[in-house]
């Protein structure tokens, strides 16, 4: 992938990057604040809620993980767009 010729044209903090941080950055706040979760009510199903709120987080960041993929894939190739039309009107 080359750089941008003009480097200065294109915002590195975008609001799709800043959303994508915050899907990838979530889980670890939740997992490594272990005193919110440290405790055995409620359980689900016999399992403590230390067990079970792990595991529900695991789900949660598969999820975030999608929905942080789908976001730069999309942001990606608008970039792309914006680039060959760029190279497309300066070519006429």
């Amino acid at each position: 992938m080359s750089p941008p010729e003009n480097p200065g044209s294109q915002s590195v903090v975008t609001p799709a990057r800043v959303v994508i941080g915050l899907c990838l950055f979530a889980p670890f706040v939740a997992l490594l604040w272990v005193d919110s979760y440290a405790k055995t009510e409620p359980t689900l199903a016999g399992m403590p809620f230390f067990y079970w709120y792990q595991m529900l987080w695991v789900l949660i960041s598969a999820g975030l993980t999608a929905i942080a993929y789908v976001l730069l894939l999309r942001e990606r190739s608008a970039r792309s767009g914006r680039h060959e039309q760029r190279e497309g009107g300066e070519e006429r």
